[in-house]
């Protein structure tokens, strides 16, 4: 079937777009003649772009001489391109597209595109190839430029690594002496106390110590050597890798402090002892000793408060073995047990001891909290001094049982001892003590403290109840009994 027989047809896809329009018989054969002249002009731009193409291919091929198209020719292809105004707008050809076909007719394109008029054939546009081919070499140029870039970047960055300063190319440093720490540092501390602290081994724990004699004589707390005080085994483990035996000198559980000598050593380096007397709260020290097995440990801190009541090991945690205690906030941890506390100019003024551990038990070990708490280095000299000398220590007491008040304030008297310094003093039961000497008295434990903070034989003034009444008391002292 040819294009112009009448007939159901699907429309040709083609870019003008045909459509089936109603067509009377008068119309028909302007209609043919109109399509027979746009499909001359058609077939002669398809004759030009292949004479186009041709000559792009090789050198050798010519274009061949184009015929000169009617004027009229071309004013009819090329018509919307010449009207102003008119640029890139649909072009109706014959009737109008309003109305629906009638089926059975088809009808030439009523629609067309505008295109704009070709050059002059002495510079013909660029074949369709070449251009895909630009867009190609672009895209590659793109990708290679791309590459090149970072191949150009890593030769930078190559170069740049290759001449750049590194650090591990700078010198090593002088070894800097242990000697040349400043004094007042914990460096300085450190250095000169690690020496001398050991770490003490029991059949079942382990804990700490600190050598004050050349010979291996150590002070620690009673509860790190409890175990070993009738005859187990104790052995001792110095910085320097040896290890000794050693035997307990003597003990006092109501202080918790206890001597032991290693055996077969000599040379060893002895701790300088201070005084606690002289501490300030805030003051700056630090705690060695080997928590958790950790030999060697050191860490740092202040002092917390000072005079706090505690009952540290032995016997329980029971009011025999309150201590007046110094408080650190030196991370100390179950080990540290019998270590030294040190201030800055590296003297011992505490023995560590014991930590607040918040939801333990007794048998449970717990980890710091920063509340930390050593034995007054002025206390447990005095008590490492006459076990050294007579295998026994001897307690500071009052001669009184005490329990707290009723309200909340003070130490009240609950039995007064025959013969003891508080009956001769004239203390009685239900005497509520308020101050010993210049020192608040709220609990049980705090007048319990106090005295032990003492020597026997040294005077001190109680005041009792709100203030009207003070006694002077000279204190006591007794055998504390090891078993």
């Amino acid at each position: 079937m040819t294009e112009n027989t009448p007939g159901p047809q699907e429309p040709r896809q083609d870019p003008q777009d045909a459509y089936w329009r109603p067509r009377d018989p008068a119309q028909q054969e302007s209609a043919q003649q109109e399509s027979a002249r746009q499909e001359s002009a058609r077939q002669e731009s398809a004759r030009q772009e292949s004479a186009r193409q041709d000559q792009a291919q090789g050198p050798a091929a010519q274009p061949e001489p184009e015929q000169a198209q009617p004027e009229a020719e071309q004013w009819a292809v090329h018509q919307t391109a010449q009207l102003p105004g008119h640029e890139q707008q649909q072009v109706l050809f014959g009737s109008a597209v309003s109305g629906q076909g009638q089926p059975g007719v088809y009808v030439p394109p009523a629609t067309t595109q505008t295109y704009p008029t070709p050059p002059p054939p002495s510079s013909p546009p660029p074949p369709r190839r070449a251009g895909g081919l630009v867009a190609g070499v672009a895209v590659l140029a793109l990708l290679v430029g791309g590459g090149a870039g970072a191949f150009g970047g890593y030769l930078v960055a190559d170069h740049n690594a290759a001449t750049a300063p590194s650090s591990l190319d700078l010198p090593k440093p002088a070894s800097q002496a242990a000697s040349n720490a400043p004094d007042g540092t914990i460096e300085a501390v450190a250095n000169k106390l690690l020496p001398s602290v050991v770490q003490l081994r029991t059949q079942n724990g382990e804990g700490s110590g600190f050598v004050i004699r050349q010979d291996g004589l150590i002070v620690t707390n009673n509860h790190v050597i409890e175990q070993a005080a009738d005859g187990g085994s104790l052995k001792v483990v110095y910085q320097d890798g040896q290890v000794a035996d050693a035997t307990v000198i003597g003990r006092d559980p109501s202080s918790d402090l206890a001597v032991v000598q290693s055996k077969g050593v000599s040379g060893k380096t002895p701790v300088t002892l201070g005084s606690s007397e002289n501490l300030k709260v805030g003051q700056a020290v630090v705690a060695i000793g080997s928590p958790f097995e950790l030999s060697g440990t050191v860490t740092s801190g202040i002092v917390s408060s000072l005079h706090r009541p505690t009952r540290a090991g032995g016997d329980n945690g029971s009011e025999a073995t309150v201590m007046d205690a110094i408080q650190t906030d030196a991370a100390i941890n179950p080990g540290n047990s019998g270590g030294p506390l040190v201030n800055m100019a590296g003297q011992v003024v505490g023995i560590n001891s014991a930590i607040y551990s918040p939801g333990t038990s007794s048998r449970q070990q717990g980890g710091s909290v920063g509340i930390g708490f050593a034995i007054p280095i002025d206390q447990a000299r005095r008590t490492a001094d006459e076990i050294v000398k007579t295998g026994k220590a001897t307690q500071t007491v009052l001669g009184v049982k005490v329990q707290t008040d009723q309200s909340g304030v003070g130490a009240k008297v609950s039995e007064v001892t025959a013969g003891g310094a508080a009956q001769a003093a004239g203390l009685a039961a239900g005497d509520v003590v308020t101050k010993l000497d210049d020192r608040r008295i709220d609990t049980s434990d705090a007048l319990v403290a106090a005295v032990r903070s003492k020597a026997p034989g040294d005077k001190v003034t109680l005041t009792i109840g709100n203030g009207t009444r003070t006694v002077t008391v000279t204190l006591g002292g007794q055998t504390v009994p090891t078993n």
